[in-house]
């Protein structure tokens, strides 16, 4: 039996655990297994590592936090500087990033073709490094907007707004279940039918971010397709 999981600080959001078991269903795998696993804390972390599990994702808080405790990494985990794929090779614990192809491919078919606008990517950690991977590879220019201090602080969004910010990607987990009466601090009265908002998270299917975009016209997509892309690049990864 092979050992498979998610890790994180919080997993009850989690859609990971469902598409994995119906996966290997449906392909009549039965040798393996998935689960969730709640870690509170990095010394708690490295007890799991040493355990007998394969491979496992990488959710918040660790997708950054984790990079020290592993062997290697891959050449694009190492270009990204954010893991969300490990596996266990020969004893040693290799760290990949399956986020960024995932949300490329996804950008891909929700963008327009002729699309030359920039994007605004809300948060700063482990998966908005992917996101800034993915954009940077589209040509697309983006500024970063943070409470971390990172970017520009939401305070400010309203007086240094940018008309060419088409593009607003959420990739910090406000209003994510449970808490989904929260969203980021966006001057969303200047958005209209010419934007286009991606949020990350996909539970709920529409979150209050989005739900505030559609109501002035804007384009909405969830993280929903992003999760199964990265989820069947993590497996390619776990079997190469």
């Amino acid at each position: 039996m092979r050992h498979f999981g998610l890790l994180g600080k919080k997993l009850g959001h989690s859609f990971s655990k469902d598409y994995f078991d119906k996966k290997w269903q449906s392909e009549n795998i039965h040798d393996c297994r998935y689960e969730l696993y709640e870690v509170d804390s990095l010394q708690a972390l490295s007890g799991l590592l040493n355990s007998d599990i394969t491979g496992l994702n990488v959710t918040i808080p660790y997708k950054h936090q984790i990079i020290p405790l592993l062997d290697e990494l891959t050449p694009l985990a190492v270009e990204i500087q954010s893991v969300n794929c490990i596996k266990k090779l020969h004893g040693k614990w290799i760290g990949h990033n399956t986020d960024s192809t995932a949300f490329f491919e996804s950008l891909k078919q929700f963008l327009p073709p002729d699309f030359h606008e920039m994007a605004l990517i809300l948060g700063t950690g482990g998966s908005s490094k992917a996101v800034q991977w993915a954009l940077k590879k589209m040509n697309i220019p983006f500024d970063l907007a943070s409470e971390s201090g990172k970017g520009i602080p939401y305070p400010l969004l309203h007086s240094k707004w940018n008309k060419h910010w088409k593009l607003i990607v959420n990739t910090t987990p406000l209003g994510m279940w449970p808490k989904t009466d929260d969203k980021p601090s966006i001057p969303y009265s200047l958005l209209n039918k010419d934007n286009y908002l991606y949020d990350l998270v996909y539970n709920p299917e529409n979150t209050l971010f989005l739900k505030s975009g559609a109501e002035l016209g804007s384009k909405i997509k969830n993280g929903l397709e992003m999760l199964h892309l990265q989820a069947d690049k993590s497996w390619q990864f776990w079997n190469e």
